[in-house]
C-alpha cells in the first residue's frame, strides 16, 4: 500500500492545488454528472481515464463483470446506483462497459476456478445468458475468442437487464435517457460501441458519430390506443 499512499500524497500536494477551485465548487454545489458508467472492477479498466473525465463528470459503478442484475432479482449496490443516478442526479446517459481479457467472462470456460468463490459464481449467473448465446450461436471459437465473444454479448445482456429497472424504463419512456454499450480493448485502447440499429459493435473513431445502443426517444406503446379512446 505504500506506493498508493505516496500517490495520494502527491495528489494532495501537486495535483489538487491546480484543481482546488473545481473541488471547492463540487463541494459547495454538489455533483451533476453527465452520465452513469457501469464498468468492471478490473484494475486495468479505469472509466475516468478511458473517457478523460474530470471530477464530477461521471457517476461510476464498478463490479465484477460489469453486471446489472434484473430489477426483480437483486436489491443491491448496482440497483441502488442506477436508481440514484437516474432519479436523484438526472443523468441522461448510461454506459455499460465491458472489456477484453475479462476474468469474469473467462470463468465460464473454467467453472472449477469458481469452486472456492461461491459468491462470485452466484453473481455471474446474471451473465449466464451471454455464455449461453456464445455456446449455441458461435461455432469454432478457441477459448480466448469465446471469452471475448462472451464479454461482448454480456454487454448486450446487461443493457437488457438495465431496461427492467423502473427508473430506467420511466426515463426512457419520457425520451430522457440514452443507453450505451461499450467494449474497451485493454491491449489497444480502442473502444467499440454497440450500434442498436445493426446489433453490432463498431470501433469508435474521432470525428465519427457515436453509435448508441438505445437512443433517447419518447416511447409510449399505448399512446395511440388512448388517443383513439379520447377521440
Amino acid at each position: 500500500m505504500e506506493h498508493v499512499l505516496e500517490r495520494a500524497t502527491l495528489f494532495r500536494d501537486q495535483v489538487f492545488p491546480s484543481q482546488s477551485a473545481l473541488y471547492k465548487r463540487l463541494a459547495s454545489d454538489g455533483q451533476n454528472p453527465r452520465a452513469l458508467m457501469i464498468s468492471c472492477a478490473d484494475s486495468r479498466v479505469v472509466p475516468e481515464q478511458i473517457t478523460q473525465a474530470a471530477p464530477g463528470d461521471l457517476f461510476v459503478c464498478r463490479n465484477a463483470g460489469n453486471i446489472v442484475p434484473p430489477f426483480s432479482q437483486a436489491n443491491g449496490g448496482v440497483s441502488s446506483a442506477v436508481e440514484y443516478a437516474v432519479v436523484a442526479l438526472g443523468v441522461r446517459d448510461i454506459v455499460v462497459c465491458g472489456h477484453s481479457d475479462c476474468g469474469a467472462m473467462k470463468a465460464f470456460s473454467n467453472p472449477a476456478a469458481l469452486e472456492k468463490m461461491p459468491n462470485v459464481a452466484a453473481w455471474l449467473r446474471h451473465a449466464h445468458a451471454a455464455h449461453s448465446v456464445v455456446c449455441s450461436a458461435y461455432h469454432g471459437l478457441d477459448e480466448k475468442a469465446a471469452a471475448r465473444a462472451t464479454a461482448l454479448e454480456n454487454v448486450v445482456v446487461q443493457i437488457q437487464h438495465l431496461r427492467t429497472h423502473p427508473s430506467v424504463a420511466s426515463a426512457m419512456a419520457r425520451g430522457e435517457l440514452t443507453l450505451h454499450g461499450w467494449f474497451f480493448e485493454i491491449e489497444t485502447g480502442n473502444i467499440l460501441a454497440l450500434d442498436g440499429e445493426t446489433g453490432r459493435f463498431v470501433q469508435v473513431t474521432e470525428g465519427a458519430s457515436l453509435p448508441v445502443a438505445v437512443p433517447a426517444a419518447p416511447r409510449l406503446a399505448a399512446a395511440d390506443q388512448f388517443r383513439i379512446a379520447a377521440e
